[in-house]
């Protein structure tokens, strides 16, 4: 049977309750802030709310694997698994050894990599057959100049089938890469007001 991300009595049984899991998460990403801010971009973990806006615009009956980018200790994870895509066609892309190892633990049946992501394309190399269903991403790319968000879209362009997404959130006015450029579209969601603080998922298409 597929993996499902489903409180059971096994799994309550070997796992902390979810607040304590919660708070040991935020206080796992406070202290990667604080030692990593251009790296880790973000204060808390993202809240539950912008996890499911971002897994929302993946379609999980789309056949291939999904991408995901920078996703710290899995929330996004949990929902894309939630919206009904199987551990195993997951792969995710995480910088933070410390990330990678409870990624490792949390989905053992997930494709979890350590490495730069914005060399992306360098380091799926070798993992991806076929285009992917979707690259959904968390990265702070507003650590980053704009010509190397615009390459780093494009590695995520080179990965994705026809049609399919790239999800990028940002807690800012202003879009994470131009709204518009050459050979692709994009759209924003409303501000996802319940999130702390509050955020947008912006999704990305080779026109």
């Amino acid at each position: 049977m597929p993996y499902v991300f489903e409180p059971t009595r096994h799994n309550l049984d070997r796992r902390p309750p979810r607040k304590k899991r919660v708070a040991d998460d935020e206080t796992r990403f406070l202290k990667s802030w604080i030692e990593r801010p251009l790296l880790t971009g973000a204060v808390m973990p993202s809240g539950k709310f912008l996890a499911k806006a971002m897994a929302k615009e993946v379609d999980p009956r789309e056949p291939g694997l999904v991408v995901e980018i920078g996703p710290g200790t899995g929330p996004v994870t949990e929902a894309l698994i939630a919206r009904g895509v199987t551990p195993d066609r997951l792969v995710l892309v995480e910088f933070n050894p410390d990330f990678v190892d409870l990624l490792r633990k949390r989905f053992p049946l997930a494709t979890v990599i350590q490495g730069d992501a914005y060399r992306l394309t360098d380091i799926l190399r070798d993992k991806l057959h076929g285009p992917v269903a979707a690259v959904v991403s968390s990265l702070p790319l507003f650590t980053k100049p704009p010509e190397v968000r615009r390459n780093f879209l494009h590695q995520a362009f080179s990965l994705i089938g026809k049609g399919a997404p790239f999800i990028q959130f940002t807690y800012a006015v202003v879009p994470p890469i131009a709204e518009r450029g050459p050979g692709y579209v994009s759209k924003a969601s409303n501000w996802i007001l319940l999130n702390i603080p509050p955020a947008r998922v912006w999704v990305y298409r080779k026109a």
